[in-house]
């Protein structure tokens, strides 16, 4: 063990542990230098900046400097078709010459979709449907319905359009909303020859009622007579009413 120690501490010894790590180290920098001239390291054709060109214009540069490429498509409504969303590698990056650059361009033809079922939805629930189809909101026009903010109609450029109708990706969707007024009027119903009973029924479902009623001639059995007339009536001139308009009744004897 003497002896060992003793070695340890000899100048031969000292040689030999610096001779080894002299070789690890030459060892070392020449598997980089070697490494790095294979591969040129440093060296190379920076990639030209293509995001926004036209495609044809891209793929003439690419061409024109020694690259290869290969294109796909992908559908964005706001941007302009036929133009480079995104390559790789990035611009100003050094590569081989005939290096393969890939490039994403914008499609020229949106994809069909079919238009959800968004009618009788909320106008905040109908827009974000219409989002998640890839559809957009176009112009809210409003109608007489009792029924706020929710979805009547949907039209492209002023016709009506059906759920499910195929349309293309990104198109804006018209919607007609309720006012959730109504209708402030209705069509004054013709009650002549109509026995009581059946006017009733009649003016409860047009939203008017019975105003005053007048008997004409004998009248021996209340329950069966008919209308000859009524006011206001249905003439070229009045065709409609205020909802709630009371109508009144002149009412005969109707025939057994």
């Amino acid at each position: 063990m003497n002896k060992f120690g003793a070695y340890l501490k000899t100048k031969s010894f000292r040689n030999t542990i610096l001779l080894a790590i002299g070789s690890v180290i030459a060892i070392v920098l020449i598997a980089f230098f070697s490494l790095s001239f294979y591969t040129n390291h440093g060296s190379g054709i920076p990639v030209p900046k293509l995001k926004g060109l036209p495609i044809d214009q891209a793929i003439n540069i690419l061409k024109e400097q020694g690259f290869d490429y290969q294109v796909d498509s992908v559908y964005v409504g706001d941007a302009p078709p036929g133009t480079v969303l995104e390559q790789d590698p990035d611009p100003e990056t050094n590569v081989k010459e005939h290096r393969k650059i890939y490039l994403t361009m914008v499609t020229v033809k949106a994809p069909p979709v079919a238009l959800p079922d968004i009618e009788q939805m909320p106008y905040i629930q109908a827009a974000a449907t219409l989002s998640n189809n890839g559809l957009k909101v176009g112009d809210t026009t409003y109608r007489s319905d009792i029924a706020l903010n929710v979805v009547l109609e949907t039209r492209i450029a002023g016709q009506t359009i059906k759920p499910g109708t195929k349309i293309p990706k990104g198109s804006k969707i018209d919607l007609v909303l309720g006012d959730g007024v109504g209708a402030s009027e209705v069509e004054v119903p013709d009650l002549t020859n109509q026995d009581l009973d059946a006017v009733r029924f009649v003016l409860k479902n047009s939203n008017l009622s019975i105003g005053t009623i007048t008997y004409q001639g004998i009248i021996t059995d209340s329950s069966n007579v008919v209308v000859v007339s009524q006011f206001p009536m249905k003439t070229d001139s009045v065709t409609k009413v205020s909802i709630g308009t009371k109508i009144n009744l002149t009412v005969t004897q109707a025939k057994k």
